[in-house]
């Protein structure tokens, strides 16, 4: 019924390597989960950020909302002037463009 005194002190022999084995599957989920998820989308954030800060008038592009139309003026607040259809033109803030359709080249300099 009771453990002998020889079974009770074998028991607590391996402590320190113990706590690391208990503690290593937690930290193979997390590095997996950082590998799969978390990397993946800070590079999606990054180059989303990198193509927003591009943007120049005369670029054609899709809004998130699926609004398709061209640049006509970009603005330093964080906002664009873009042309949906000829004579309409709205304003739009930069971080809601989905998508560039085609850039347009840069002027060349006389």
């Amino acid at each position: 019924m009771f453990a002998t005194p020889a079974y009770a002190q074998a028991a607590g022999g391996a402590g320190g390597a113990g706590a690391i084995m208990q503690f290593l599957p937690l930290i193979l989920i997390f590095a997996i989960m950082y590998f799969l998820l978390i990397r993946p989308q800070q590079k999606k954030v990054k180059q989303h950020q990198k193509m927003v800060s591009e943007l120049r008038r005369g670029d054609q592009i899709v809004t998130q909302g699926g609004i398709i139309g061209k640049v006509s003026k970009v603005r330093d607040e964080g906002e664009l002037e873009v042309e949906i259809a000829e004579g309409v033109k709205v304003r739009i803030v930069r971080s809601t463009v989905a998508q560039v359709l085609s850039k347009t080249e840069p002027a060349a300099e006389a």
